[in-house]
């Protein structure tokens, strides 16, 4: 970045997809994200794939970090991806996992167009550093 320049913002969507009702990992990686300087958008709980990529399109954002723990990511997951296809958001979107997820799983979710998945105990900086890294560039 040469002197003239600012650094842009990275807004970043939350998001708890599907019936799986603990956020508190949620929560957690939303205040360190806005403890980095990323503008967070925390979707709430049981949200549709539908209604979080209509909310990581209207928010225009740059990240979507999907909190999943409920064992039901093979099938949420790619139907947010296609979701975020069809309105051609996907390019300008990074997404990322947290969550609980089997090692047998992540190939397949890597596959779909997921960028990173992060499990328990991953440090916040490893999460903050690969978004800052991998983040589109718009």
């Amino acid at each position: 970045m040469s002197a003239g320049q600012e650094q842009r913002t990275i807004r970043c969507l939350v998001a708890k997809v599907g019936l799986d009702g603990h956020d508190r990992g949620a929560h957690v990686i939303a205040r360190a994200f806005r403890d980095a300087g990323f503008e967070v958008i925390y979707s709430g709980l049981h949200r549709a794939p539908e209604e979080i990529v209509q909310a990581a399109v209207q928010e225009d954002v740059d990240v979507l970090g999907i909190s999943i723990l409920s064992g039901a990511h093979n099938t949420l997951v790619p139907k947010v991806i296609e979701g975020l296809k069809e309105y051609g958001a996907f390019e300008d979107t990074l997404v990322i996992i947290g969550g609980i997820i089997p090692d047998e799983d992540r190939a397949d979710l890597m596959a779909a167009g997921v960028a990173e998945v992060f499990g328990p105990g991953t440090p916040m900086q490893e999460t903050i550093d690969f978004v800052r890294d991998n983040v589109p560039q718009r």
